[in-house]
């Protein structure tokens, strides 16, 4: 007699059913864990704005954010005043507050997703600039951009901290895949700190963005009119999207700082 589990239909319901059932666990773990992922995603962008206002506890050579449960008291501490910039074909054409963008949107300025407002930029020539104003620990006001372009294998992203002449006050990057003990070093406080005080701006307030450029014969940084920073042993691609994000997402931001000086 023919055993039951040797059908080819059991075989079939048997598959058809594990994949509901495993699909059911995952949407249901993928429901519940929603709010606690978007939660944490909150923090880490507060986390990552804070460390680049110089508000962090870094130690020795390491990068080390401040805890989690600090984190959204010392944001709402540090971070004064959010606002929103309407980029539109190579103007700024519309400045609101915090309160004026969370009204029309409900959401955030620091929650903006940076990758979409790019393909918005590069679909309708419209894009949205967050730009987050704070006080540094020494008590200078800085104000703080994210950035977002491509490695080697994958985006990479990061926040600068500028006062207003545009001379880097912070910075912090970090990659989804790039290659560890190369282009991963991007995130290395020793990479990083490379960028503090350097100038984004010529004497004649020309942008020039930083280059990161090997052979720069420049190993303690002390040249920071030069707009170089040392690359990565290794990792050329990678430094080559670090200086294209910095060019790209920072110098929409000149007619702001421009406008700071009338």
């Amino acid at each position: 007699m023919e055993n039951k589990t040797d059908k080819n239909s059991y075989t079939i319901l048997f598959a058809v059913g594990m994949v509901v059932l495993v699909g059911g666990i995952l949407a249901f773990l993928a429901t519940s864990l929603s709010p606690a992922i978007t939660q944490n995603e909150k923090i880490e962008k507060q986390q990552n704005i804070l460390y680049v206002l110089g508000v962090n506890n870094n130690e020795g050579t390491s990068a080390v954010f401040v805890d989690t449960d600090v984190a959204p008291v010392a944001f709402e501490k540090n971070v004064t005043e959010q606002i929103v910039l309407t980029y539109t074909d190579g103007e700024i054409t519309q400045t609101q507050t915090r309160e004026e963008y969370m009204a029309e949107t409900g959401q955030e300025p620091y929650l903006i997703d940076v990758k979409k407002q790019q393909t918005s930029q590069k679909n309708r020539g419209v894009r949205k600039l967050p730009l987050f104003i704070g006080k540094s620990p020494e008590g200078k006001t800085l104000y703080v951009a994210p950035i977002r372009g491509k490695g080697l294998w994958d985006a990479i992203w990061g926040y600068v901290a500028v006062d207003d002449e545009m001379i880097v006050r912070g910075a912090y990057f970090d990659h989804k895949a790039e290659t560890p003990g190369l282009g991963a070093n991007i995130k290395q406080r020793y990479f990083m700190d490379d960028f503090h005080g350097e100038h984004l701006l010529t004497d004649a307030g020309v942008f020039q963005g930083i280059t990161v450029a090997k052979g720069n014969a420049d190993p303690k940084n002390d040249r920071k009119q030069d707009y170089k920073v040392d690359a990565i042993a290794g990792a050329t691609i990678t430094g080559d999207g670090v200086t294209a994000m910095i060019k790209k997402d920072l110098g929409l931001y000149l007619p702001y700082f421009k406008n700071l000086k009338k």
